[in-house]
Order: C-alpha cells, then structure tokens, then sequence
C-alpha cells in the first residue's frame, strides 16, 4: 500500500497523471485512456519541471506532445497546488471496500494468476511485481498465455524461455520478493494443452482455462475439462465457465439479471469436473475479475463441498488491478472457506512443494 495518501497536495502533475491510469485500470476502464494518460505523464517529465511551469502559466500544456485537453486539465489542478478533480473522482469510485473477506485476504501470500506485457497485459514484469510487494505479497505468479491464443500475443516456446530469462534476473533484484514462473494454458477442444511437456514442466505453477468454443456441447466441455485436469502439469483449474459480465463488482449473493451477461458461461458438469480436480489436487480458482466472478455461487458452492483446493486470484493485466482480491476472497468467505482451503495463502516453498507433487 501507499505510505503517503495518493489524494496529498500539492501533488508532482507526473505522479497525478500516473495515478489517474492507475485508477482507470483499477475501475476497468479504458486501457487507451490509461495509456493516454500515462504517455502524457512521460511528456512532462521529459519537458522538465521549468517548462512545464512556464507552459502551464501560459495556458499552453497542450503544446506538449502526447498531451490533450483531458490530460492537460488533470496536470494544470495539481500545478495550481490542488488535488484534480478527476483522480480524487476516481479514487472514490474505483475503490476496493473491505468485506467479510479482510481477515482472508490478510493470510494471502501471493497471487497465481497475472498477466504483463509479454501477452496482453498492460505493464512490464517488474511493475507488476513492485505492485504485489506494495500490497504486501511475498510474491507473484507470472502467467501470460499459451502460443495458440494469438489475440492475446501468447508467448511461443523462444518467447517463453526469454521470459524466463527476464524473471531469473528481476528476482536477483527483487529478492527476497519472488516472481513464480507460470503460464496460463489453453484447454484445447480435445482436452490438450497448448504448450510443449518440457516447458510446462520447467514452470512453477500451471493455470489451465477454456478460451475457445465455450458453446460446445455439457458432455463434450466435461470431458475436454477432466482431461486437462488429470494433466499432471496442471495445478490450478482457472476461470471454469468462461463467463463474462457487465463488470460491477461482487455486491454479495448473485442475483445476475439476463442483461448482464456479455458472453454466457459454458455448460459441463460440475460434479463430474470438480471431483477430477479433488482427485488429482488441482486447485479450482476463484477468479477475482469484476467482469468473470467465477465460478458462480452454485458451482463454488459444489467445489467447497467436493473438498477441492481453491485459489484466490485476481487475473490482473494491470499493477491496480493486483488489488481486486479481496472481491474473490469476500466470494470465499460466504461459502465457509477459510486460509487452509486456499493455495496462496502458503508461502512460495509451500505452494512449491504442491505444484511438483
């Protein structure tokens, strides 16, 4: 967490920028917005404090390239000695609230689900991480797609040792901070994963999920699931129907209108896929993602009561969105779950030590 409140004047117009596309990606908004915003906080550092000064008292910001009106409103608010109006606005409505989940999510020690730069993400390794050590994580699980999923620029097996490379050098860096190596794997319709035996056995954690043909037909989706689970290399079952909401936060019990829905969830059967997981001790996950809160209630309901493993992640593809797990662990709570039911509460050699058994 912060050590000094983001909302303190008078505040530098770089940081404030910087923190107006943190609080963007926090609240699931536009990535172009926070790009916008971020590329107008590196015009004025590379301007300088002096030009900055003297542009602003001209009314000129905008001559900057890379910063427009919006940008330019937010920079000259904290230049005049103020908090912008625009991140104070977001710093109360993207807020992640305390639960019943608190208690949980103080026992976490890490996420297992996040995504950088190398795939779809939206920052570089070694931000992610600095944002899981600022939150108080012990660590991070790196898990970019699999090569198949090209929309999502998977990484292919040279990218993936590559990144490798990357993370054994951020974690001399970081230590003792550690950044897992991972992967999050495509299912494929027949049940295979997309990646190379080798390489999934050189990664710390496998996350396994649906991304394609999630329309297929119960019997067909069961069988695809239980076969990916009884993969010795998976670890954890991630985002089990797929689904996708309008993005409001978890308020509780779900009641979720038709309306809501973005893509329907897909269709296996729970009892079938879950007891997979409990035999082979393939953790399922709670997906932490305002837009998936997956799985819903009665399919969670049935993993609790299967005896499966769970893990609280948060499928971040942004440093702010690292934030979003307390949504997943008040999820928890309200199904009786505790810290010894939950992955990432162990510490790195713990959940080490599962992943290679």
């Amino acid at each position: 967490m912060l050590a000094v409140s983001p909302l303190d004047a008078p505040m530098d117009p770089s940081d404030a920028l910087d923190r107006v596309a943190h609080l963007i990606e926090r609240g699931l908004g536009s990535s172009r917005k926070a790009a916008a915003f971020r590329t107008a906080a590196d015009a004025l550092r590379a301007a300088g404090d002096d030009e900055v000064r003297r542009l602003h008292a001209a009314g000129r910001l905008t001559a900057l390239d890379g910063v427009g009106a919006s940008t330019a409103a937010v920079a000259a608010e904290a230049l005049d000695g103020g908090v912008p109006e625009r991140l104070a606005d977001l710093e109360a409505t993207t807020v992640v609230p305390d639960g019943d989940g608190a208690e949980l999510r103080a026992a976490l020690r890490g996420d297992c689900h996040s995504h950088s730069t190398w795939s779809d993400g939206g920052a570089p390794i070694v931000d992610m991480a600095r944002a899981a050590m600022a939150l108080g994580h012990e660590y991070l699980v790196l898990t970019d797609h699999s090569p198949r999923l090209t929309v999502a620029r998977g990484l292919n097996r040279e990218r993936l040792e590559a990144q490798l490379e990357e993370i054994a050098a951020l974690n001399e860096e970081l230590a003792p901070f550690r950044i897992l190596t991972g992967v999050e794997v495509d299912i494929f319709p027949d049940g295979t994963l997309d990646g190379d035996d080798d390489m999934l056995d050189r990664l710390d954690v496998v996350v396994a999920s649906v991304h394609s043909k999630l329309s297929m037909g119960r019997t067909e989706m069961t069988q695809r699931m239980v076969k990916a689970v009884l993969d010795p290399r998976v670890d954890i079952l991630g985002h089990c129907t797929g689904r996708k909401l309008k993005g409001l936060p978890d308020p509780g019990p779900e009641h979720i209108p038709a309306s809501a829905y973005v893509r329907q969830q897909s269709h296996f059967d729970p009892e079938v896929v879950f007891a997979a997981c409990e035999a082979t001790d393939t953790a399922v996950e709670i997906n932490c993602r305002p837009e998936r809160r997956d799985p819903p209630d009665e399919l969670l309901a049935l993993a609790v009561d299967v005896g499966c493993w769970i893990s609280i992640d948060t499928d971040a593809h942004a440093p702010a969105q690292l934030e979003w797990q307390p949504y997943g662990c008040d999820k928890a709570v309200r199904h009786g779950l505790g810290p010894d039911r939950v992955v990432n509460t162990w510490a790195a050699d713990d959940l080490l030590a599962w992943t290679e058994a």
